[in-house]
């Protein structure tokens, strides 16, 4: 078979830009290409990238498009026009998209890969403009691509139920297909002078650890809230904790900055704590002696190591599997995910994991590698919180399960799967 596949969402793999799709679509290809060497596989790219070595091989043909620098002044059918067409020139047996939604225009048979439904289910997780912007993709482009692929890859149980209930798809047409870890990035860490990392961020005693975007829909503030509840009862387990919050801004994350300031400070007894807002703006409404204080701790890497909720900002992908690694659960209690990448990368690490008990998440997790909670209680995410430190038996159990269970998790079985809903559209 001829099969191409978009491999657009592949940007600059070794500059920090190998993240959501197009972290399924690098992983997935460079097994496919190790399992299969009898398929010709056509990898279709934008002029941006330019590392293709690493895929270069006897059966590979690359190609990119070269019209990407053009987008921002074409329309979008017209955009589409010109991908089909370029699409249409291969004469390909098949074309694989893995990124929810095929060029308009294209005629070929296509198999298209569906992570989320988010946009559709909850559109309150988004900002206005980009809802704004998404109209003609989330009303025709991806409507279009679901009846028109010949099988549909589903990343999770979830999603596959989403695409159903949302769109009438049949069921027959969906197959369920797990993404992978990166093994290799996950035995790297192992080596991984933690010391380092501990030094650089402030990181003095166990702590709790969440790695993702800071947005509303990964359910933060509530996180926050909940460990600060836990911090402050009386004779609190959770005394010698702190809570890590890792990841990329997002929108509407003010929130939870303030969040973790007016946590911090009633967890630690300051009466008044600036925001970050009040900070970047010069405000100062402290008194002298508040003032005075405020300068001597500053004075000390101590004053940073000890604060109970700290935000790290986007971490390298080494220092994330450290601070995995190393953490004493993982917590992730997410609104809605269609797969849920780091909860797998913590099971793969053999961290327990404290999670939501909707959407995709309980698939991964089960009741043998974490607690699962209702997202949308506090005082759950607390209990859990508090379990997880107090029994030691369970999570030592949750760490012995976490190593069976992901067995069968890994990109090449992805790409095994992927390859046989391939060739059963084989003509």
């Amino acid at each position: 078979m001829k099969i191409g596949i978009d491999c657009r969402t592949i940007l600059n793999t070794k500059g920090g830009e190998l993240a959501g799709v197009g972290h399924y679509t690098y992983f997935l290809v460079k097994n496919l290409l190790a399992i299969d060497h009898e398929n010709q596989y056509v990898l279709f790219f934008d002029n941006r990238f330019t590392n293709f070595k690493e895929f270069e091989q006897e059966n590979v043909t690359i190609k990119t498009f070269p019209f990407y620098q053009y987008k921002k002044y074409l329309p979008i059918a017209y955009s589409q026009m010109l991908i089909s067409s370029f699409l249409n020139r291969e004469k390909l047996d098949l074309l694989h998209c893995p990124a929810n939604v095929i060029p308009l225009f294209y005629n070929g048979t296509t198999i298209l890969t569906v992570h989320d439904l988010a946009i559709y289910k909850y559109p309150e997780f988004f900002p206005k403009k980009f809802l704004s912007r998404q109209v003609f993709s989330t009303k025709i482009l991806v409507p279009k691509s679901l009846i028109k692929a010949a099988k549909i890859i589903a990343v999770s149980k979830s999603t596959k139920s989403d695409i159903v209930e949302n769109f009438g798809i049949p069921e027959e047409k969906i197959e369920v297909v797990y993404e992978g870890l990166d093994s290799h990035e996950i035995a790297k860490s192992i080596h991984t002078d933690f010391n380092k990392t501990k030094l650089k961020y402030g990181i003095s005693r166990n702590y709790f650890l969440y790695v993702g975007t800071i947005e509303p829909r990964k359910n933060l503030v509530r996180l926050i809230r909940a460990f600060r509840n836990l911090r402050m009862v009386y004779d609190s387990p959770a005394t010698d904790f702190q809570l890590i919050l890792a990841g990329a801004k997002g929108w509407s994350d003010k929130e939870v900055y303030q969040a973790i300031s007016n946590a911090n400070a009633s967890i630690l007894g300051i009466d008044k704590k600036r925001s970050g807002e009040e900070r970047r703006s010069g405000l100062d409404t402290r008194s002298e002696e508040q003032r005075k204080r405020e300068g001597e701790r500053r004075k000390f890497i101590e004053r940073r190591q000890h604060n109970p909720i700290k935000y790290l900002g986007y971490v390298s992908s080494e220092e994330k599997y450290a601070l995995m690694k190393n953490s004493f659960a993982f917590t992730f209690p997410s609104l809605y995910e269609g797969f849920g990448l780091p909860v797998l990368e913590a099971i793969g690490m053999g961290v327990p994991v404290i999670t939501s008990n909707i959407s995709s998440l309980p698939e991964l997790v089960g009741k043998e590698c974490g607690i699962l909670v209702n997202p949308e209680d506090e005082s759950e995410i607390t209990d859990a919180l508090s379990q997880i430190i107090t029994d030691d038996g369970l999570r030592e159990l949750f760490s012995v399960n976490c190593k069976e269970r992901i067995k069968n998790m890994d990109w090449s079985n992805c790409a095994e799967a992927t390859l046989e809903a391939y060739l059963s559209l084989k003509k």
